[in-house]
């Protein structure tokens, strides 16, 4: 069922965008013909759980072509927020996507579809916010952008959201954008290009994307989720890609460059319903796996359309995750919230919002749902899993909370946003599933806390930048390989043993990665680290598009994975610790690091964060 929703048309186009350096490796047009890319976005998918037996197509590439072994999610672990790294090179400072749901300030929260809080998924509060931010929120020229203005044939297809974002400045149909409500009527509808929809209905598909169907159930505290892959869905955007868009591209003769995002294996993983309640099996049952090999299979026809139609031997295929997964846990001992009950939650669970409730119960304040209506905590309501708003006056907040699962973003709009930032870092450090806290540079320093800049959150954002952002507590798993059974506990209204993540540990930073084709070298095995800030920069040097940058958040070309590029690059591991705060929380962040570019491992108090050195 969907909620229709009525929105604002923007006019989208990118303005203003200075031309920057590449890193000293601007890319120039190649002398030899220009090459095709398709970049795969294998939404959710966990490197070390891809085997040629768990996702063959996946797999292969990784055989054939380069294998990033030290491959790197951009933290926050969320899918917009990658999205945005991957489609213009930028850290999140600089793109001002820090979070599948965001808050965009007073004056123009209230009037999204979401309220204060609205969502990068969501594609009226995508047109919204767009428009209400010089025509382009990101700040920065996308590749698909910028290929089509260099003469390249471009399209984003897939799952709703991240499809938009990788051409956010082309969804009014200058691009090929077409995800999930393509068609679909007003207001969630997203415009098809000129003669595309036509197109589609010649090849014999339906005209518009069908819905999850039984995939998009979640269930209930006390109801299994799904236990079927995205597979009708997907299939009718591979149809779409191999049967339409590959032969119109090869008809016009020019190169091209198309982004696929397979919903699969995170929509399944997150919903599947293997492991009600409990942590094992978790997001390793025959569900997710079921979702794990759906996104191989799409891959694998893409592969092969492209052979057929003559195209292998000049597109290079890269593959990425925009970040990992986890199961969800629902416990704390010291959560207020977790004390109170719900209409809908295991008792001595974690509610959904909890964050949010425990602040509001800390502070002995009231809490609002994102639209203002207020939230009966002692009547057995919570927060919903888009956010909240914590003080007297949701006019006037004191504190809003944006949820984004393993990492909640909270913003300090008050009269007093430093005195607020150490009130609430205290009362964080004093809490059991607090994992690591980050303060914004302006409100610092506060013990126990590190500055945003640490990770990359502080840049030339148009977007409102939160004062604090907090990830929450992770913990290997009891499996072969406890990177691939990390639990997670997570700000989401899913149950605990479904998935999540978006918190700052190795098994949600490590996404899978890597890349096949004409112009990157077959069999190599790349062990310095890479992230999805890499992509952008290493593929327009690969095909020979000029990429301008406003901001110097930036990340680099992966040289040594491109023919005639060096065998290796050279790397450190470094380490960054906090003063200690209340109880001796310390807040400390593992990151390796080539030339100027930090690669995020993990971060937050030892013992609470999976993947963090001893």
């Amino acid at each position: 069922m969907r909620a229709w929703r009525w929105t604002l048309i923007a006019a989208a186009a990118a303005a203003g965008l200075a031309a920057g350096a590449l890193d000293g490796a601007h890319a120039q047009a190649p002398a030899s013909p220009r090459h095709s890319v398709i970049l795969f976005v294998a939404d959710g998918l966990r490197s070390q759980i891809v085997t040629p037996e768990t996702a063959p197509a996946m797999a292969a590439v990784r055989a054939e072509g380069v294998d990033f072994q030290n491959s790197h999610s951009i933290y926050p672990t969320v899918t917009t927020a990658n999205a945005s790294t991957m489609a213009t090179g930028h850290y999140l400072g600089d793109t001002g996507d820090f979070g599948n749901n965001i808050y965009t300030g007073p004056k123009l929260s209230p009037l999204t579809t979401s309220g204060v809080t609205p969502g990068l998924e969501d594609n009226a509060d995508i047109t919204f916010i767009n428009g209400s931010f010089g025509g382009n929120y990101l700040n920065e020229e996308s590749l698909l952008a910028a290929a089509r203005r260099q003469g390249y044939q471009t399209a984003s297809i897939g799952k709703k959201g991240p499809t938009s974002v990788h051409d956010v400045t082309g969804r009014d149909g200058a691009g090929i954008v077409i995800d999930d409500d393509s068609g679909w009527p007003p207001p969630d509808s997203l415009p098809f290009a000129p003669g595309i929809q036509a197109a589609i209905r010649a090849a014999g598909l339906a005209p518009i994307p069908p819905d999850r169907g039984l995939n998009a159930s979640l269930g209930a505290y006390n109801m299994a989720g799904v236990k079927v892959a995205n597979v009708e869905q997907q299939d009718w955007f591979v149809r779409v890609a191999t049967e339409v868009l590959l032969p119109r591209f090869k008809a016009d003769g020019r190169p091209f460059a198309m982004v696929y995002w397979s919903r699969d294996p995170d929509g399944t993983q997150h919903n599947q319903g293997d492991s009600l309640n409990a942590l094992k099996p978790g997001v390793n049952g025959p569900t997710s796996m079921a979702g794990i090999r759906n996104a191989s299979a799409n891959l694998q026809r893409l592969r092969d359309a492209l052979k057929a139609q003559g195209l292998d031997q000049t597109t290079d295929i890269v593959v990425t995750a925009d970040h990992g997964f986890a199961t969800v846990s629902k416990q704390s001992q010291t959560s207020p919230s977790a004390k109170l009950s719900y209409r809908d939650v295991v008792p001595g669970f974690l509610p959904p919002g909890f964050l949010a409730a425990d602040l509001a119960l800390w502070l002995k304040a009231p809490v609002w749902a994102p639209n203002r209506l207020p939230v009966a905590l002692d009547d057995g309501f919570h927060p919903s899993q888009l956010g909240a708003i914590v003080g007297p006056d949701p006019e006037n907040p004191l504190i809003v909370v944006a949820s984004n699962g393993g990492s909640d973003l909270l913003y300090f709009p008050g009269p007093d946003p430093k005195a607020m930032a150490a009130k609430v870092a205290a009362f964080l450090m004093g809490q059991d599933y607090t994992a690591a806290v980050f303060v914004s540079d302006a409100l610092g320093p506060v013990p126990g806390a590190l500055p945003m800049s640490a990770v990359n959150l502080i840049g030339s954002a148009r977007t409102p930048t939160p004062s604090m952002v907090v990830a929450f507590r992770t913990e290997g798993g009891d499996c072969a390989k406890p990177e691939t059974c990390e639990v997670l506990v997570s700000d989401t209204n899913l149950q605990q043993g479904q998935g999540s993540h978006g918190s700052l540990s190795r098994g949600e930073t490590h996404n899978f990665m890597a890349a096949v084709g004409p112009d990157f070298k077959a069999g190599f095995v790349d062990p310095s680290p890479v992230s999805n800030a890499d992509l952008p920069w290493t593929i327009a040097k690969a095909i020979g598009v000029d990429f301008p940058s406003i901001g110097k958040l930036k990340g680099r070309v992966i040289a040594e994975a491109l023919k005639g590029g060096p065998a290796s690059v050279p790397s450190e591991a470094k380490v960054v610790k906090s003063d200690p705060g209340p109880g001796g929380f310390t807040t400390v962040l593992d990151y390796q690091q080539v030339g100027e570019q930090k690669y995020f491992d993990a971060a937050g108090m030892p013992g609470r964060v999976y993947g963090l050195k001893p």
